[in-house]
């Protein structure tokens, strides 16, 4: 169980709970997560809202394999009038901004956000850290080598699971040192991985227990899944349930992911296996 500060409201995960996307950028990988204009940010917040999402993820950057930054105020343009409008319509929802520039952070957060989600780790941007810990929120650290546009050139480990284990007991050394209380790891599932070091992670996730902090896992519709299955990110749903249910299965604590219902469902029938009776 883990209690998460989220500006002064404590969020509890003693079950996993769901993270729902929402890319208001025009060349996400996943077609069907982008929403482009305040008004279809805000129907997709309910929507989400409605099949019991815990956490809305917004982002304003492809971050696929390959992908070009864009300008720190294209991004925060992007995010902050979504933000403001989940905030101004749902003001109970608990929002993450998906960044790894500590301006568009601290805008986010200033604007509604409650968490931040980088998927460098503060790799990126130097003041990342440093930034998190004075706005007193949980921290989702991704493991990524390089960054989105050179990641897949560094996709060679010796131990893919050695080497992303290290990689947070020193990022969770880092985190305390900078003053964050609330860290939250991510594998990184296709960001400077292969398709084989994605599967080995997922097999390995129960070890990442020893770091001591709630474990993301994002696997939604990604190419592992796709390209594995020969459809198209589309066709992955039953996939990303598949390989949902497996990562819980073996510890994970939060579901990143574009279909929250589905999500959502995977958690009820894994936590009734597991033993807990609850329905959510």
């Amino acid at each position: 169980m883990f209690t998460l500060n989220c500006k002064g409201k404590l969020f509890l995960i003693d079950k996993p709970v769901v993270m729902g996307i929402i890319n208001t950028a025009p060349d996400s990988f996943y077609e069907g997560s982008r929403y482009l204009s305040r008004d279809k940010i805000v129907e997709r917040a309910e929507k989400m809202i409605a099949e019991h999402v815990d956490i809305i993820d917004i982002g304003g950057q492809s971050t696929r394999p390959g992908s070009k930054p864009i300008s720190q105020d294209e991004e925060l343009k992007r995010v902050i009038e979504g933000i403001d409008g989940i905030c101004r319509n749902f003001p109970a929802a608990l929002i993450s901004i998906d960044t790894y520039y500590s301006r568009i952070a601290k805008e986010a957060v200033r604007a509604g956000a409650s968490i931040v989600n980088d998927i460098s780790g503060g790799t990126i941007d130097k003041e990342m850290l440093s930034v998190v810990a004075e706005l007193n929120v949980p921290y989702i650290a991704m493991h990524m080598k390089g960054t989105p546009e050179t990641m897949q050139q560094h996709a060679t480990y010796d131990n893919v699971t050695s080497e992303v284990i290290d990689f947070f007991i020193q990022k969770k050394s880092e985190c305390t040192r900078a003053g964050i209380h609330d860290l939250i790891i991510d594998p990184g599932f296709g960001f400077a991985k292969t398709r084989d070091h994605n599967f080995q992670l997922l097999r390995d996730l129960g070890i990442f227990k020893i770091i001591g902090s709630p474990i993301l896992v994002g696997v939604s519709r990604k190419s592992s899944i796709y390209k594995t299955l020969g459809v198209s990110a589309e066709e992955a749903l039953n996939g990303t349930t598949v390989l949902n249910t497996i990562a819980l299965m073996n510890g994970a604590n939060i579901l990143r992911v574009h279909d929250v219902k589905e999500a959502k469902q995977a958690v009820t029938l894994c936590s009734l296996i597991a033993g807990d009776h609850k329905e959510f």
